[in-house]
């Protein structure tokens, strides 16, 4: 049963409507601004150009953030199949307050550096490192990083076999 699913983590509706409001609200506010009162041209440029990227990050993050993530035995992926992570490749998992985070997540390092990816608002992936977070409730996020350490000392000691 290596394909039984552990956890699951889902983005919080709330978390996931606030973030979009917020990204939507800055395209709107920046845009707004650049047109109704046109600063100097290179400024105008800046602003359109930001309110732009928060457009598209909005967009994005809604995609990012209709997905699920699922922890089994063999793997950290997300429910459209894309594996964040393989647990046999796996070396830390991170929660405290001074690690590099998303909010109410963890971060994974792993041994081998992977292909970089971002699903705002639910993970990213940079070299050996994975944060996974943001949007999602806390609970969850503790829950998988608490299987994800106990899968990683059953390997330590020898469970790995099995």
């Amino acid at each position: 049963m290596d394909d039984e699913i552990l956890a699951v983590i889902e983005a919080s509706p709330m978390r996931r409507w606030i973030g979009l409001i917020m990204l939507t609200g800055l395209a709107v506010v920046t845009i707004y601004v650049a047109l109704s009162q046109p600063p100097a041209p290179v400024w105008q440029v800046f602003l359109i150009g930001l309110g732009l990227v928060s457009l598209w990050g909005a967009v994005r993050m809604y995609q990012a953030t209709q997905a699920r993530l699922e922890l089994t035995r063999e793997a950290l992926r997300d429910d459209t199949g894309t594996v964040l992570a393989r647990v046999a490749d796996i070396r830390q998992v991170e929660r405290g307050a001074f690690a590099f985070k998303p909010s109410n997540g963890f971060l994974v390092t792993t041994a081998e550096p992977q292909a970089r990816a971002w699903r705002p608002g639910l993970w990213w992936r940079f070299g050996r490192r994975i944060g996974v977070g943001g949007v999602v409730p806390g609970h969850q996020a503790k829950l998988v990083s608490d299987i994800l350490s106990a899968l990683l000392v059953e390997r330590r000691e020898g469970g790995a076999d099995r």
